[in-house]
């Protein structure tokens, strides 16, 4: 049973800037208390030295779990095994755990890592064992110069509240909203403001740095100079299988949008071969949707777990039951088209259609609310991005219908339908994209450096050149010509690819910039 902790305490950090030296003794006895393995860190020390020599100053600042009141991790969490418990610490059950590194994404302080050795999440939690038992966390006892103040928040007679209530103090980020009760004694910018160094999280834990770097607007390097003297390791925690699913799932969600459109309000005349064959191809690039997002599981034979113990504030979570529907709605009718009678596929056809319209753009587009819960990365919390996974499912559903046409016979106005959908789709999308998502100006310097990184930095060529030219240029052009034949089915194949090749950096971009 998990220990849940008095609901009328609130525990919290404080770190005094002043006081620490740097000795690095709260990593180790963190790692020593918790046995951490070696390459990641519950707590560590990040060093920024700023100034120009001979003036230069060396700042510390202890990083770890901020505790928050509001905690992102757990909201995204599918299976509860993120969780808080009643005195405000952020635990975590790696027992429960996945490893769908959802929460990873979700916190927007790096605090959360992948622990190499379980294949599960692991974080700060406070020396929870220890503060149910009156002790205070290791890093507490080990620190040489007192530096590092735990304690309840809501006791006034505590030294964490004494000591809040007469000094100033900051927190990281808190236009996030999660509350963070991780606070700082003269916190400099540069330390808690990783885009004043525009440091990407790759290199080893002594940062590389090719040249001084300045906060953004600053003018003349006179005193402004700052560097990355030393920091923690974090890796990317999704990589391919992520937006290789997202192209799947569109396909999967698309094909029955398109010719429900189609067969129920265009009153195009149905094809029972076109059907049987869109419900086959649907199916499988579902079943292939699921696939990926088992392979991307650090624990991918707990996979179950999402269904047997969902957390259901978690999209994750209800997107996996998304999936299972339309997974069912797909195989009946594929049972229909395939070995229905006459009778019965005639009578059930289309109202089957009707059911899978609203399922198939639920499918489409549940992804844009669990990028939303992904506070860690800015970019994805776009308002467009429903409409995106809308307009590129109505993309894959009628590219994947005009490549049939090479081998079945499509009925013209269907085939001249497709066309008219893929363009007009392409078209209102690569508009949403180049004006809405990165023609005007973001929200927060997170959102505007991962964008830049997109748009002029080193995923701009397969932007530039996969996603807008290959993706959408290229099949727009096609089908100025002709949707017929060759014309058709190349302009589709090209707009796949050139999905994928928008969905890479969509996903990966916003992960190479820094949260810590």
């Amino acid at each position: 049973m998990r220990p849940s902790g008095d609901a009328d305490q609130r525990f919290g950090f404080l770190i005094d800037n002043r006081k620490c030296i740097g000795c690095h003794a709260c990593s180790t006895a963190c790692k020593s208390e918790n046995e951490v393995p070696l390459g990641v860190n519950r707590t560590w020390v990040k060093g920024v030295e700023t100034g120009v020599f001979p003036n230069v100053t060396r700042h510390f600042q202890v990083t770890r779990c901020n505790h928050c009141e509001n905690p992102p991790c757990v909201a995204i969490c599918p299976v509860t095994a993120m969780y808080q418990r009643e005195d405000g610490i952020v635990e975590f059950d790696g027992r429960e755990c996945i490893g769908c590194k959802a929460c990873l994404q979700a916190c927007p302080y790096d605090a959360i890592h992948v622990d190499p050795n379980t294949g599960t999440a692991a974080k700060c939690h406070y020396c929870a064992h220890r503060t149910d038992i009156g002790l205070e966390p290791a890093c507490v006892v080990v620190c040489p110069e007192h530096a590092i103040l735990a304690g309840d928040l809501n006791d006034p007679g505590s030294e964490i509240s004494q000591v809040l209530a007469r000094e100033r103090v900051t927190v990281r980020k808190p236009e996030q909203g999660t509350a963070p009760k991780l606070f700082y004694i003269e916190g400099e910018a540069v330390s808690l403001n990783p885009q004043a160094l525009a440091l990407e999280p790759t290199g080893g834990v002594f940062a590389e740095r090719g040249g001084d770097q300045l906060p953004p607007g600053s003018g003349t390097p006179a005193a402004q100079m700052a560097q990355v003297a030393f920091n923690a390791q974090h890796k990317v925690p999704w990589h391919w299988p992520v937006p290789a699913y997202l192209v799947t799932k569109a396909v999967a969600a698309g094909l029955p949008m398109v010719l429900g459109i189609s067969w129920l309000f265009l009153k195009v005349p149905f094809q029972g071969e076109v059907a049987w064959w869109a419900s086959l191809i649907a199916s499988a690039f579902l079943a292939l949707t699921g696939l990926l997002l088992v392979i991307d599981l650090e624990r991918p034979e707990r996979f179950l777990k999402i269904l047997l113990r969902p957390q259901w504030r978690s999209w994750l979570a209800r997107g996996a039951f998304v999936i299972m529907a339309q997974t069912g709605l797909l195989l009946a009718w594929v049972l229909l088209e395939g070995w229905g009678s006459p009778d019965l596929a005639s009578t059930w056809r289309f109202p089957l259609l009707a059911i899978l319209l609203p399922s198939s753009l639920l499918t489409a587009i549940y992804t844009a609310f669990l990028f939303a819960q992904a506070e860690g990365r800015d970019l994805w919390q776009s308002p467009l991005a429903p409409f995106h996974l809308g307009l590129q499912a109505l993309v894959m559903g009628a590219s994947v219908v005009l490549m049939l046409g090479l081998f079945v016979d499509l009925e013209p106005s269907l085939r001249h339908g497709m066309g008219w959908l893929l363009g007009l789709s392409l078209l209102a999308d690569l508009f949403i994209t180049l004006v809405g998502e990165f023609g005007t100006p973001h929200a927060s310097s997170v959102a505007s450096a991962a964008a830049r990184l997109i748009v002029k930095g080193p995923f701009a060529g397969l932007f530039w050149g996969g996603a807008v030219t290959l993706g959408h240029l290229l099949p727009m052009g096609l089908l100025l010509v002709s949707c017929e034949g060759a014309y058709g089915a190349a302009a589709g194949l090209a707009a796949g690819i050139g999905l994928y090749c928008f969905e890479h950096v969509w996903v990966m971009a916003p992960q190479h910039v820094a949260n810590s």
